[in-house]
């Protein structure tokens, strides 16, 4: 069960968008907007079809521009296709089709023309079926439609005004059954082939090696389609190649060779451009071309050539999937967008919107069109932009999914890095290797005075809140100077400037943003009051020099950090500061020394370096930044009766057992003279040493709990030294504010 969720959880992306997209689409479909579009790949794939031989089985008598003006009238009398008839006769074809209405005469010919009509039995004429209104409908020559000898030569056109479908028969008023012309032609010549059309269901028929299905209203990428009568999707097996073509006027002075029209079926149309009887097919227009129509007689014979291929060569008719089937291929390709775009997610050296991943999916989209191609060559059609689009709407589905997870990890590390790191891991195809780069940065080393002690004093809940504060106020300031948040080391904060990314003007963004962090700590104090917590405060030690940036670990764990003496260095000027303090080092002070403000220069022997280092106590910096700390004055004040106390060094975390005793002598809210009981036994403290001491009872051995404080100056002849406070307990603080302001009136 474990298991299924965590694959759950990790595919959830897939499982969300695939069946939101497919079912988008679905809706779309369902409501016609996507039926253009597939009418428009249909039309494409027709035309990227290999182009085929003429049907030679099929000739036309084209009535052109050029027939008309010999005859002198665009009403051609009836004696003319009395004489073209009976020439055609003579060439003994299996069929001849008359797409001339000749429901009235047209003298002078009349009875001529009837005369030929009934004695032609392979003769086909047309009537129109189809009509909105009693005046739209067309009967057909009567002697025809005695001897059944009459098809319906309605052509449909879709919403872009394009035939691609056609019927089979069509109904009358009546409900009578009517074979369409084209059906009729077809069914005359296959007949010396032994060949008839032959009901094997309901709505099935069969044509020698074919089968005809019935047109439904969605078919294909048809939407509640017109389906009425027993229509079939045009396959034009011609392509645009025109049939084989004569003039009424070749056929009347007899120019055409003796053979030709033999056993072949032979339509008669106009195909003059002022006849109007031309119709746009899905071979009307390609990417560039301008749209050509084809004649209504070159339709019809299309629709003859279909059938007779069907019935001989077992070429079959368009067929069409399921509703359900349809939308499961939709489903499919939704979710395989889905998949690939997810999967792919994560591959390894790989950039954003990578060349593997594009690649992957232009593969899988050309699958699907070379499916649905091939299908479509094998007689199918199958949807193919609903497919596409659920495919596409996935993939950019997970890509935006991905883009806002990205930017919710980004939000996310960027509380544990920095932007820069993150975009650097994130976006560089160096990122994540492992390794560094020397450079010269300058780094800032932070840190709360006493926040140890005072964290022992307060519940774990309490001193995440403080640090949560605290930290909060400093990594405002950190960003606004492009600071780089190395480490947050529990109070301590490693900053870096020049890495990863480097700027102009490092060192001088480091010490103003170092000046900024003490101004924010008025801020902080003041909310924490509000909460009643105690004051805090910090100290600063900044050094510039070179250090090695970069990823640092092992494949499975891996940190962006720096290494190098100078990092250490940074820590070890940091310790000698008080609360409030900055202190910079001599190569630090060199970048900024013509705009920084300094109170004094101290030398400093540190454990491990042999030559004491010279640091600089930084107060403020001029323009362009203009920021200064506010002066502080300490003021000591004698007691009125001295304090007794012991202390003990305190080296790094470890306290010395060694006690000394003395007492305090003068007194301020933040700090104390010492002057110890024997000067000959007694033991001085070296300045910047940390100290733990405690306040002596005068009634017992009791003592106070630890107090801690840095040693600033001392008078080894006088057994006098000087301290301040870096961490006093709670309880205490109250106290030693009483006693300072004592002394002060005193």
């Amino acid at each position: 069960m474990g298991q299924f969720k965590n694959f759950f959880w990790q595919w959830r992306g897939v499982w969300i968008t695939t069946p939101l997209v497919a079912v988008l689409v679905i809706l779309l479909r369902l409501v016609g907007l996507l039926q253009s579009w597939e009418w428009a790949a249909f039309d494409r794939y027709m035309q990227l079809r290999p182009q085929t031989k003429v049907d030679d089985r099929i000739a036309i008598v084209g009535i052109g521009e050029s027939d008309i003006e010999k005859l002198g009238t665009a009403n051609i009398p009836d004696i003319v296709y009395a004489r073209l008839l009976e020439k055609l006769k003579a060439r003994k074809p299996r069929a001849i089709g008359l797409d001339i209405y000749r429901n009235l005469p047209e003298e002078p010919g009349y009875k001529e023309l009837v005369q030929v009509f009934r004695s032609t039995p392979n003769l086909v004429g047309i009537e129109k079926v189809i009509g909105n209104k009693a005046w739209e409908i067309v009967p057909p020559p009567p002697e025809l439609k005695a001897k059944q000898q009459v098809g319906a030569n309605d052509l449909l056109e879709d919403a872009d005004r394009k035939v691609r479908r056609s019927f089979l028969y069509v109904r009358d008023r009546d409900g009578k059954i009517i074979w369409s012309f084209a059906a009729h032609l077809a069914l005359h010549y296959l007949e010396k082939e032994g060949i008839a059309v032959k009901r094997i269901a309901e709505t099935k028929y069969q044509i020698g090696k074919s089968i005809i299905t019935p047109f439904e209203a969605n078919d294909g990428g048809y939407v509640r389609s017109d389906a009425r009568g027993y229509q079939i999707i045009l396959n034009y097996p011609n392509g645009n190649k025109h049939f084989n073509t004569v003039s009424l006027t070749d056929v009347l002075s007899d120019r055409l060779p003796p053979e030709w029209g033999k056993d072949r079926i032979i339509l008669i149309g106009k195909i003059a451009e002022s006849a109007k009887d031309s119709f746009f097919t899905p071979y009307s227009g390609g990417l560039i071309d301008l749209a050509a129509p084809m004649t209504g007689v070159e339709i019809h014979a299309q629709l003859v050539s279909q059938m007779i291929s069907a019935a001989l060569d077992g070429k079959s008719f368009f067929k069409s999937w399921s509703e359900i089937s349809e939308n499961f291929w939709i489903l499919f390709w939704s979710g395989l967008g889905a998949i690939l775009t997810w999967r792919l997610k994560n591959a390894a050296r790989v950039k954003r919107f990578s060349f593997l991943k594009i690649t992957a999916l232009f593969l899988a989209a050309g699958v699907l069109l070379g499916s649905t191609y091939l299908a479509f060559l094998g007689g199918w059609w199958i949807p193919v932009v609903p497919p596409l689009l659920s495919f596409t709407g996935s993939a950019i589905a997970i890509l935006f999914y991905l883009a806002h997870s990205a930017a919710e990890i980004r939000k996310t590390f960027g509380r544990y890095l920095t932007d820069e790191i993150v975009a650097n891991l994130l976006e560089s195809p160096e990122g994540l290797k492992l390794g560094g780069e020397r450079r010269k940065i300058t780094v800032i080393a932070s840190d709360l005075r006493g926040f140890t002690a005072l964290s022992e004093q307060l519940s774990p809940e309490e001193v995440v809140k403080i640090l949560n504060i605290y930290l909060g106020y400093m990594t405002d300031v950190i960003t606004y100077y492009h600071g780089t948040i190395d480490k947050l080391m529990g109070d301590g904060i490693l900053i870096l400037f020049g890495a990863p990314t480097i700027r102009e003007n490092e060192a001088e963004r480091a010490v103003a943003c170092a000046i900024a962090m003490q101004l924010a700590m008025q801020s902080v104090n003041e909310k924490l009051a509000s909460l009643g917590y105690p004051e805090i405060e910090m100290g600063i030690g900044i050094n510039t020099g070179e250090a090695v940036v970069g990823n640092i670990g092992s494949e499975k764990r891996t940190e962006y950090g720096v290494i190098g003496n100078q990092v250490n260095l940074a820590f070890r000027i940091e310790t000698f500061t008080v609360g409030g303090q900055i202190f910079i080092s001599e190569s630090t002070f060199s970048e900024v020394k013509s705009i920084v403000r300094i109170n004094g220069e101290k030398e400093m022997k540190m454990k491990g370096v042999k030559q004491p280092i010279r640091v600089y106590e930084v107060v403020g910096i001029g323009e362009p930044y203009n920021l200064f700390l506010p002066k502080q004055e300490e003021i000591l004040f004698p007691l009125h009766k001295p304090i007794g106390i012991q202390y003990t060094i305190v080296e790094g975390k470890i306290v010395e057992e060694s006690l000394f005793k003395g007492k305090l002598v003068k007194l301020s809210a933040k700090g104390a003279e010492v002057q110890i009981d024997n000067v000959e036994e007694g033991f001085i403290p070296p300045n910047c040493t940390n100290i733990k001491l405690n306040i002596l009872s005068g009634r017992s051995t009791e003592v106070s709990k630890d107090i801690y404080a840095k040693v600033l100056a001392n008078s080894a002849e006088n057994g006098i030294f000087y301290i301040r406070f870096t961490a006093k307990p709670i309880h205490i603080i109250p106290l030693l504010e009483v006693l300072s302001k004592h002394t002060n009136k005193v």
